[in-house]
């Protein structure tokens, strides 16, 4: 007989211990076990240093896909622990996915998805507090989704006025678009400093969870208001805030 599957971890958990430059992973999709990790080594993409290539800028340009936010968190995180040919496994296992679901309804975790038609073909989701984002996974289903999907987010962040982006471990891909490392204790100070006031070990409870972490769904609102305002596409503005062109 098989025991209660473990519960999600609670979102007062989840927050402190990413205030504190900690977040769980499991060993396989179907591991109940979750454990913590600390790197002494910290990638982040730092928002002034976007690397824009002229292929990603035309793609984007173009409005190959349809942005959203927040429409289907569940089905982005889904495809990002869905097996692939390259990992066949993941760390996101059952109660990963439930604790990132439960961060998202207190409003503390959020997504980004890319449509091609109807057809959601890449996006990544992550945990947002104060003016810091920590990007969790993405997965792309047709060249260069999940490119777009980090451009717009840097984008919004950099129109909402955030400060930190974590990207938790350095990949030649994300070297690529100009992330670079820094060793924990220097990550834990951005973060203690853009979180807001107090220090990174008084972390907020879930009740200001969705206060703490609306700056990217605000930001992705504010964007689609100044569009239609302007009477643009809202990928001009996104160019624009990548780009420093006006």
């Amino acid at each position: 007989m098989h025991g209660s599957p473990p519960p999600p971890i609670p979102v007062d958990l989840l927050l402190l211990a990413y205030r504190n430059g900690i977040f769980p992973m499991s060993d396989g999709r179907d591991d109940p076990d979750v454990f913590w990790v600390e790197p002494k080594r910290r990638a982040i993409l730092p928002l002034d240093g976007f690397h824009l290539s002229r292929s990603l800028a035309k793609t984007i340009r173009r409005g190959r896909f349809a942005v959203t936010c927040n429409t289907v968190f569940d089905a982005v995180i889904a495809a990002c622990a869905a097996p692939r040919p390259d990992h066949p496994e993941s760390w996101i296992s059952g109660r990963i996915m439930d604790s990132y679901r439960a961060l998202h309804r207190a409003g503390a975790a959020h997504s980004l998805e890319c449509w091609h038609g109807r057809e959601l073909v890449g996006g990544l989701y992550g945990v947002g507090f104060g003016r810091v984002f920590c990007g969790e996974s993405m997965f792309s289903r047709m060249d260069d989704a999940s490119k777009v999907a980090i451009a717009w987010l840097v984008s919004l962040l950099r129109r909402g006025g955030g400060r930190v982006l974590d990207c938790q471990f350095m990949t030649g891909h994300l070297a690529s678009l100009g992330a670079i490392e820094i060793n924990q204790a220097r990550y834990v100070a951005l973060v203690a400093e853009a979180a807001g006031a107090g220090s990174a070990s008084s972390a907020g409870a879930s009740d200001g969870a969705a206060a703490a972490g609306a700056l990217l769904p605000a930001s992705f609102e504010a964007l689609l208001g100044e569009a239609d305002g302007a009477g643009v596409a809202p990928e001009k503005l996104i160019l624009q805030s990548l780009t420093h062109t006006s």
